[in-house]
This record gives C-alpha cells, structure tokens and sequence, in this order.
C-alpha cells in the first residue's frame, strides 16, 4: 500500500527521537530534578508465603533523615482496596490491600515503605524495619496449585483455581472417532520478564493549595492509569495529571497501577511534598510483573493425508499471586485464535488458570506468545507421526485466498490476510528443497542441522466488540487531536503512550499524508493527561492501527476545512483545490498549479480573519476524532529458522533467520524494521535463555540478577533477513493492520521447530523452554541418531 498515492506514509524518514535518545538528551523519570524531594524505599518479604505478625518501624523511624515509614495498615484508610472482579463465568473475583496486611505472598512482597531525604538513607532505614513472620506453605507449581490439599494463596479463591473457562464448536468426538490417527503433543513455555532497560519509577507531588497531584510516572497508558490512580486514592480525575516523559521500555510491564506507586502518591500527599521512587534491577526481576508459564496439550484427529478434521486444546496457566488483570484475559486469547491460517470447524477448548507464590503475571509483549508454536509444532508432530512432509501438511489445512473472509471456529472473522503467501515467500528464501538436501549430506557427516517453519495470525488491534465479546470491560477505541496554528504549523496529540517505537515519527507521517503536509512540521504530543486526548493508550500492537489510524482520520478532517477555506479564497470549486506539501494547489488547464496560499495563509484567515470564512466554518483549526476499529484486526506472517545443533554440549546455533510478513500499509518502514527485529530477538532469547526460575519447595526466587536471569545478546542473536509481503486491510484507514508481538510468536514456533526437526533421528523431541544446552543434552543423552526417524 505504500506505493499507491501515499507521499508520507511509508516515506524512510529517520527516527525523530534518535537526535535526543542517543544523544544522552532524552527526559527519563530520573533526568526530571524535584527541589526538596523525598525518596522511597520498600521493605520486601523475604519469605513466598507468611502471615504478618508483627511489623516494628521504631528503628527505622529513629534513623537521621528518615521522615516517615508506612506499613499496610497506615496506607489502608487513604486508599481504596484493589479488587479485579469483571463479571466472566468462570472467574473468580479477587481483592487485594494496597501493601499486605496480613499477610505475603511472595518473596518480594512490599511490606513497608520507608521515606527518608535520600534514597541512600531510605535503603539502609528499610533494613531497620523488623517484620515478624509466621512461615506458610508455599505453592510454587502448577501441580501443587491444583492439588486437593494444597495452602490457598488467596483465602477467597478455592483451590487457587482463579479462572475455569472452556468450549467447544462443532463436532470433535464425531471427527475424533473418525480418524486415521490421533496425535498428541505437549508444550510448556516457562516464566518470563519484560526486563526493560528502565525499571518501574514515579515522582508524586501533591499541590495541598489547589488540591492537586501531579504524577510523572513511564506508563503505557497515561489515561487509563490516570482514572486507576483517581479513583484508588479517592480523588477526582480533574485533580489529577499524569506526565508519562521519555520510558526506556515497557513491554507490557507498564501498564497496571502497581502497588508501589499508589503507596508513593499517598506518601507525598500525607507529607505534602514531592516522593520519587525508583526501583533497582533486583527488585525489578523479584517484584514486578511477570509473564508467560504455560503448560499445554493438544490433540488433533487427522486422516491418513494429515488434514486436521478435529483439534482439542487444554491451557494451565500460573497467574502468581495477585491479580492485576482479569485472570482469564491471557490466556483466553491464546484459545481464541489457536486455529490461526488454518482450517479447523471442529474445536474445543479447557483454560485453567490458577493462583500461586509468585509474582502477579500480566501481559508482556505477545501475552499470545505460545500461540503459533502450538499450532505449527502440532502439524510438524503430526508430519512425524505419519511420515509426511511438514509443509506439505500445513499446505493441506491452511486457508486458500479464496477462502477469506473466514469465521474461525470460534467466531473471530479473518480478512485481508496473505498467510499463504508469506509462507511460499519464505519457503522460496530459505531454498527448503535445497536445505532438506544440505540437511541429508550434514547428517552423513555428523553434523546436527534443523529446520522450523512456522506460520503467525497476529491480533494487533482489539475493537470494543471483542472485549465485550470476552467479557472484558474496556474499551477498543482511540482519540485523537490535530491543530494547526496560526503560523501554520502543526501540533497533534493521540491516546497513546510512547516507550521506545518511535511513535513521534510513524504518527507525524500519519498526520503528514491525511493533512497534506511535510512531515517535518508535524510536532506530535504524547504521555501527558492533561493535554492528549483520553485514549487507550499503548497495549498489543494498537499504535499503528489505532492510534495512527485515528490521527489520519483526524487530519483528514482538517485538511477538508482548510481546503474549504482556500476554495472560497480562490472563487473555486472545492474540487478544484487540493493540498501538496503544505501548499494549496488550483486544477486549471488540466494541470495542478499553485495557488499562491500556503497553510500559514489559510491558518491567519481561520484566526485573525474570521469574517473572512465560508458559510458554516468556524474561527480556529483545531480538529477532535475518536475512532473505533473493528472487532480485530490481523496481520500475519510466516518464519524460517535454520539451526545447528552440538550433540556433546546441547549448544544450539541459530545459522539463519527469515521472516516474511504483510502487516498492512506502513507508516514508518523505519519503525516497522526496528519492531520486526526486536520482536524476533525477544522471542528467540526467551525460548533459548530466559527464566524466571522458582524453587519448588520454598517459592524462592532463584533468578534475582542478570547472572541467573540471562537474556540474549548480540551475540547469540542472528542476523535477521526480512521480506516485505504487505498488503493493505480494507476496513481500517489507510489499509494499517499493525505488527509489534508476531515476531515473538513466530521466533518461538520457528526456534522450537528447528531444533525439534534437528532432533526428529534421535527419537526425541523438546516440549518445553529454554532450550538449555543442559536440558538439550538431558534429552539426547545415550541417542542415536537413526536415518529412518523423520
């Protein structure tokens, strides 16, 4: 789509906010100076389940420079309880204090916050603070969660069973009876955390005089935060601003109102003077959210040729302790869209989340991560199992173009979608006939390589039917402003709240096209409540479609008003006018000329020459939209990963990696390049290192430093080639579909089918993550390779 009429979308513009990032000029939360502010330290249980008995702060409170310390039972009375109860069969409500005061959760747990004059003197007061614990049993597994006698993590939710959710569409024991084969696989994907570059932080300053907080906070969603804030500490939302500056990555981690920061706002209220606060990288991995922890099981009934006559899918989640979403939202989604490019009217599904002594989890980027490996590891089992080709099965089940629109089982429709298409563009890039040949020849010799292929539907963009579909409260819709000033420049604002994609650039181009207008005078305002309009904010991959769709939409409303200016300047016809790079343009003798009337010009007529406007048209260029996209909105795209794999180590060497995608008309190929290469690297190194490791008898967390918590560096990561395969969706503005999570969803499906093509001759296959070398050498040890295992 960018190459049919677009002059700004889809233009190589350099990133705009590079100049200041990389330049050590960004405005982070710790580059903000607050005369006389106070700092924040908590005090964190070191135990994964206990009741409180006691909590003596006199120490702490005796130390010099120490101006307060709070324990649950001082922050209760100034703020609301937590409570996360959307009325969902299955779901069971949940309430939580604002700090424990009864007892903990998990290690990490906030228990008591000190506030002294320097975060030196708060870090070593909180080390006074005397909590007495009485030590409970700890449920630290998905197996001791469901256990009949197992300790309950929350006292309200019976047998830690948090959510229970299942269906079923069509005919699966009819189509189960009447296989060749039924084949079962088993997937697990272990803990994980967002890990952003900048950890969790706010500064609180309250205004006593006019009632009034300000809270600087890196958030993803300023608004929604905003309302959370408000409403948990009792106030009007008119009383509070929320300023999201420069965030250094978020990745779903920025999204809820966490307990800390609620406990600094009521800190700076009570004291009436400014709190900041600023987690390290150990709290950080202990107490922030967290993410991921799937164990899975599919069966799927095929006939002899292997195409998919039925599929039946079981979820168990571990959500951690506390529930800052609704405990069905994660992985629900998962088993909404499963089926993915595929054909599949027979269907159902069992999604069980329970409670346990770990961190909450939440969404992180893909909260859909496992979804595609589950569906393309299914079909390469069962390519196995039958002895066919891998691709010559996913070739026999997925969708044909002719074939779309198509309702999946489920109900969610599919459009405007090429998953075909990208699949063949990366059979094609890869050489797949060439490689099984290279891949016989390397055998012979000794040498380990493997193959994965896998397919994405990526949900970028939830519409406000499917969360009441779900039955998820919230909203899908975004909100935009465009105003034109009077000298002709233009500012823009949307919902969205920017940590790292480069929304200053992809928007102004959005802005730019729908406007008619350089790009270069585009100025975009994000982060700040006061000023953006009340938006969603930043979650999935929404920015592109929602927020940069709104914004096209909104633009386009204002360039229909200022052309109506210039045609009545002119004496012509609407028609006969059209805005080109921030000039207007007149249709005469068959050509487009100027019209001697820049923006600027049109702009001092709308302010200062009011009488000077058409019939209808008021003073002033400024424009509002809001904006709701439909149901969903899909992109997709199809990976290859070529692996070599060191039998006497289990070290595994990813050769090389490609990724053909169709995400829509695109805004910034420069920004869509940098979201497809983060989304790959982040799947592959969470499939290959990373891991939120607890100990399974006492829920100790056995990952609290970057030395246990390992994350891929340049090093490990290959170089990633990509083939644009774009083509625009009809029901959304300008034809954007979005992209951001399905790098992470194809990384993992296409790393974990490598390696398991390059197992398939010993006989074993790697049904869980990491892909440790230890755990690689786990399955192979005492295997021998055989040529006629496939």
């Amino acid at each position: 789509m960018t190459d049919k009429g677009f002059r700004s979308i889809g233009r190589h513009e350099p990133r705009r906010e590079d100049a200041r990032l990389l330049t050590g000029r960004g405005r982070f939360i710790d580059d903000i100076a607050v005369p006389a502010a106070l700092h924040a330290c908590f005090v964190r249980s070191p135990h994964a389940h206990a009741r409180i008995a006691s909590i003596d702060t006199a120490a702490a409170r005796d130390m010099p420079g120490v101006v307060a310390v709070y324990t649950g039972r001082d922050i209760a009375p100034h703020t609301t309880r937590h409570r996360m109860a959307p009325p969902i069969v299955g779901l069971q409500p949940m309430e939580s204090d604002t700090l424990p005061i009864d007892k903990v959760r998990f290690q990490g747990d906030p228990v008591a916050c000190v506030i002294a004059t320097d975060r030196y003197l708060a870090e070593d007061a909180a080390e006074r603070v005397a909590v007495e614990y009485e030590v409970l049993p700890a449920v630290a597994t998905i197996a001791q969660a469901l256990a009949p006698d197992a300790p309950r993590v929350d006292d309200a939710v019976p047998g830690n069973l948090l959510s229970h959710q299942h269906a079923a569409y069509g005919d699966v024991d009819g189509a189960m009876r009447g296989a060749r084969r039924i084949v079962e696989s088993s997937f697990s994907m272990q803990r994980q955390t967002h890990l952003p570059i900048e950890t969790r932080g706010c500064i609180a300053s309250w205004d006593a005089g006019r009632q009034q907080l300000l809270f600087q906070v890196g958030t993803q969603v300023p608004h929604p935060y905003r309302t959370t804030l408000a409403g948990r500490l009792r106030l009007s939302e008119s009383q509070v601003t929320v300023v999201s500056p420069d965030v250094g990555g978020g990745f779903g981690q920025k999204i809820a109102l966490y307990r800390e920061e609620l406990t600094v706002a009521v800190a700076a209220m009570q004291l009436e003077r400014p709190v900041r606060w600023r987690e390290d990288r150990m709290e950080n991995l202990l107490a922030s959210s967290q993410a991921r922890e799937d164990q899975c099981r599919t069966r799927v009934a095929v006939d002899a040729q292997g195409r998919i006559l039925a599929l039946e899918l079981e979820i168990l989640e571990d959500f951690g302790a506390y529930s800052f979403y609704p405990g069905n939202y994660l992985a629900r989604v998962v088993a909404m869209i499963i089926t993915g490019p595929y054909r599949i009217a027979n269907y159902r599904y069992d999604v069980k989340v329970v409670l346990s002594n770990k961190v909450g989890n939440g969404p992180m980027r893909a909260p859909m991560a496992i979804t595609s490996w589950l569906m393309d590891g299914t079909i390469d089992n069962v390519a196995r199992e039958l002895g066919l080709d891998p691709v010559a099965v996913r070739r026999l089940n997925m969708l044909q173009p002719r074939d779309y629109p198509y309702t999946m089982a489920t109900g969610e429709v599919l459009a405007d979608i090429t998953p075909r298409e990208t699949l063949e563009g990366v059979l094609a890039a890869i050489g797949y006939d060439a490689f099984r040949q290279r891949q016989a020849q390397a055998r012979r010799r000794g040498e380990v390589l493997g193959l994965g292929i896998c397919t994405v539907v990526e949900s970028t963009t939830y519409g406000s039917k499917f969360y009441k579909a779900a039955g998820i409260a919230g909203s899908g819709h975004e909100a935009a402003w465009v105003r034109i000033e009077p000298s002709g420049v233009v500012n823009a604002s949307v919902g969205l709240g920017a940590t790292g994609q480069g929304y200053e650039t992809a928007l102004s181009q959005a802005v730019a096209e729908g406007l008619g207008v350089p790009s270069a005078c585009v100025k975009i305002h994000l982060g700040h409540t006061d000023i953006a309009p009340y938006g969603m904010g930043s979650r999935g991959a929404r920015g592109g479609t929602a927020g940069g769709g709104t914004l096209y939409l909104c633009a386009q409303d204002a360039r229909r008003t200022v052309l109506a200016i210039a045609a009545h300047r002119l004496q012509v016809p609407l028609d006969a006018v059209r805005m080109h790079d921030g000039r207007v343009q007149q249709h005469a003798q068959g050509a487009w000329q100027d019209a001697g009337l820049a923006l600027a010009d049109i702009a001092r007529i709308a302010y200062l020459d009011p009488l000077a406007l058409p019939a209808g048209v008021s003073p002033g260029l400024e424009f509002h939209k809001t904006y709701e996209p439909p149901p969903m909105t899909y992109s997709n795209s199809s990976h290859a990963c070529i692996v070599r794999l060191d039998v006497a180590t289990g070290a595994v060497q990813i050769e090389r990696y490609v990724a053909a995608e169709d995400c829509g008309t695109v805004l910034s190929p420069v920004v869509v390049e940098g979201q497809q290469h983060g989304a790959i690297a982040m799947g592959l190194s969470g499939s290959l290192m990373e891991h939120v490791a607890y100990d399974p008898d006492t829920g100790q967390n056995l990952s609290g430093s970057l030395a246990d918590y390992l994350v891929a560096t340049a090093h490990e990561i290959p170089r990633i080639e990509l083939i644009p395969m774009h083509t625009p969706n009809r029901a959304t503005p300008a034809g954007i579909k979005g992209m951001a999570e399905g790098g992470v969803m194809g990384a993992i499906g296409a790393l974990m089918n490598a390696v398991n093509d390059a197992l398939a001759p010993f006989g074993v296959r790697a049904d869980s993550q990491p892909l440790s070398p230890t755990y690689l050498r786990s399955l192979l040890r005492g295997k021998q390779a055989t040529e006629s295992k496939q």
